[in-house]
């Protein structure tokens, strides 16, 4: 997304859940079954399987302190990144839908965006991940 804030363009984010993975149904204790499509699309690159459950963990802290759901507060999060435009959301059914559509109606906490991008901060792809350790003074981070 560096160069979406750089030329001031914004982004369609397609499974903003992932596939499901932070929806809140998956965790440590009850992993993804094999053979499901969850199982079989594994984690986002740079995000290991132990990663994303501690998003999915700090997902649901925050579910509980604003009194949403895991979905809800994901989706929040992903539409409120900086390049968002829209999200391309599915649903199974028209409950699933509805919960949705509820993302849009609260705003997360600085605090609370600040704890769901420190847990899913992950190893950044090339050329950013270059820039980032060998010429940061040359390329900061967009402010």
């Amino acid at each position: 997304m560096p160069l979406a804030l750089d030329q001031n363009i914004g982004t369609v984010v397609w499974s903003p859940l992932s596939g499901g993975q932070l929806s809140g149904k998956f965790d440590r204790d009850n992993p993804p079954p094999e053979g499901t499509r969850v199982a079989t699309l594994g984690t986002r690159p740079g995000l290991s399987r132990e990663q994303f459950y501690d998003v999915v963990d700090e997902l649901r802290e925050i579910a509980t302190e604003t009194e949403r759901t895991v979905p809800q507060v994901a989706l929040n999060w992903v539409l409120h990144r900086p390049t968002v435009s829209t999200l391309v959301i599915g649903a199974r059914n028209a409950a699933q839908l509805t919960d949705s559509l509820g993302a849009t109606t609260f705003s997360l906490t600085t605090d609370q965006i600040r704890r769901l991008d420190a847990a899913s901060a992950g190893q950044p792809a090339y050329p950013y991940w270059h820039q980032r350790t060998i010429y940061g003074e040359r390329n900061p981070p967009p402010v």
